[in-house]
């Protein structure tokens, strides 16, 4: 067995998940694909679940379901402007079902893009089909990159070999699925509506608010404070710390280095390979924060944007939305506390 195999399982995790971001990264600002960021954040969001990468049929039927998905996507953008309410109803729904694939159904990854369809790309449809077309182009070859990027770097840090007769991970409760999808699709209508306001300066938003949702649908009410503006705010932190990395040589191989070390301090601590007091969410949702503002700030700079004051809004919204999940968690948890206690009463007998 090679020498990487050996390995703690932990590190083998944190390595895979930092150089799997790296990798895509690399690749799509190499490439000169549309929105680069996407293939990074997408290789978190495949990786982070310490599953093995899909094989190359299931690869290929991901990426056609989702080119189709994104395509109806594209028609509800004239939907949204002519007759809106209908519109909006339609995405809620689809966010709804989006949340339920994910918690109920366990495959995070196409919940998430499928998120990504009903919200990025109507929104960015009202503005133009070029943009919209060019988000479509991000998240499908973004998608691609973070499949191979996986593959490649599960060959140097595999999984321990899984016995035949390894127990299957419990499914949630129907009703408490339902309710959890509820909340995450509370949790990103807002943020969906303010991009609507100016798609090409908000977008970022709307993906912080679809993961910020699969967070709330996961964490407790104890520590979601912690858990989502804590983490939200130590991700910008980290981008600001790589950005001023960065600026000592602004070349691909360099942003490469640096992202690999970042990510894998973050990494380390979310798999436990560093002792951390704080759960694998609040570490994942760092990484994916500290990828969205490091990938905007480069696309900024590009176009010759004051990228600190455009960091500056972003991070103030970031927070926004997090302190926003935080507060629709609370309120939506007390008023089904109340309304189980109101059942509880009704059902005693006199």
């Amino acid at each position: 067995m090679p020498a990487l195999h050996r390995l703690p399982l932990a590190a083998r995790r944190s390595f895979r998940l930092a150089l799997t971001a790296t990798l895509a990264l690399t690749t799509a600002y190499g490439l000169a694909i549309p929105l680069p960021f996407i293939a990074p954040l997408m290789a978190v969001v495949l990786g982070a679940t310490a599953q093995p990468p899909p094989g190359a049929k299931q690869s290929f039927v991901l990426l056609l379901i989702l080119t189709l998905m994104f395509s109806v996507g594209v028609l509800l953008g004239p939907l949204l402007q002519y007759a809106p309410v209908s519109a909006l109803l339609l995405i809620g729904l689809g966010l709804y079902v989006s949340s339920q694939l994910a918690i109920v159904g366990g495959k995070d990854a196409p919940a998430t893009l499928l998120a990504l369809g009903l919200t990025a790309i109507p929104a960015a449809s009202t503005v133009s089909q070029a943009l919209a077309s060019a988000l479509i182009i991000a998240l499908v070859v973004g998608t691609a990159l973070a499949i191979a990027s996986l593959w490649l770097a599960y060959l140097l840090f595999p999984e321990d070999p899984q016995p035949q007769n390894a127990p299957v991970p419990a499914a949630a409760a129907t009703e408490d699925g339902h309710w959890r999808s509820l909340r995450a699709t509370l949790v990103i209508l807002p943020a969906f509506l303010l991009t609507l306001s100016n798609p090409a300066a908000y977008l970022p938003v709307t993906v912080k608010s679809i993961l910020l949702g699969r967070e709330a649908s996961d964490v407790k009410l104890r520590g979601a404070a912690r858990e989502m503006i804590g983490s939200t705010a130590f991700g910008g932190v980290c981008a600001i710390a790589l950005w001023m990395c960065l600026s000592l040589a602004v070349q691909l191989w360099f942003f490469a280095v640096w992202t690999l070390l970042f990510a894998l301090l973050i990494a380390a601590r979310a798999y436990g390979a560093h002792a951390s007091r704080l759960g694998p969410g609040f570490w994942v949702n760092t990484l994916t924060t500290m990828l969205i503002l490091l990938g905007s700030a480069v696309q900024d700079s590009a176009n010759g944007k004051d990228v600190y004051q455009a960091f500056i809004v972003r991070m103030a919204l970031f927070l926004l939305v997090a302190v926003y999940a935080v507060f629709a968690l609370s309120l939506l948890e007390w008023w089904r506390q109340r309304r189980m206690s109101r059942r509880f009463k009704e059902s005693r007998p006199c």
